[in-house]
């Protein structure tokens, strides 16, 4: 496989991601809640997080709203305050008051339950690129990846199913892998 330069990759997916009009957007995170919801993985959770869509991510806003609708837990991820490079999971809900993290990305303002990685069901990701063997590529930050890190999923009691989520045109022949890289089970695209 020839060298992939992961800077180029991300800076190249992030700019057809974003040059999405609005109405693509919300037409393809519609087409992507049907996918999810449709899904094993999704009807069998009772506590899933995912995440503020952001900087042309596909937006799981739908796919949340009807998880509220079904009486379903939902987590978003912040940023944790004394493991700088580890993420907590925070019980949100549609009232709940969102504030910017130090990425400028929405977080809960209030922590009234959290979970540990381990006592999620269901783990909607965001990613820049995917392949067809379960690799995606991030932002390069690794929050992901050291929050479900391998060895310490290893003593988890069970572990939760890790699915990204995106546009179908993030999809890429094939990514390098990394030994610290957590494989992701299934990519649901639009």
């Amino acid at each position: 496989m020839p060298a992939i330069d992961p800077k180029a990759l991300r800076r190249q997916i992030r700019a057809r991601r974003r040059a999405l009009r609005p109405a693509e957007q919300r037409a393809a995170a519609r087409r992507l809640c049907r996918s999810v919801t449709r899904s094993a993985a999704f009807r069998n959770a009772r506590r899933i997080a995912l995440y503020i869509a952001a900087d042309g991510e596909i937006d799981p806003a739908p796919i949340c709203r009807e998880a509220w609708r079904r009486g379903r837990e939902t987590y978003l991820p912040v940023l944790h305050p004394l493991h700088h490079d580890r993420m907590v999971f925070v019980r949100f809900s549609e009232s709940d008051c969102l504030l910017p993290n130090r990425f400028g990305i929405p977080e809960p303002a209030t922590w009234r339950a959290t979970a540990q990685p381990w006592q999620l069901d269901l783990v909607l990701l965001p990613l820049v690129a995917f392949d067809g063997k379960g690799n995606r590529l991030g932002m390069g930050g690794g929050f992901y990846d050291r929050t479900f890190a391998r060895d310490k999923a290893a003593r988890w009691p069970r572990r939760p199913v890790l699915c990204g989520l995106a546009h179908r045109l993030q999809a890429v022949a094939e990514l390098p892998v990394n030994p610290w890289d957590v494989p992701l089970a299934r990519v649901f695209t639009d």
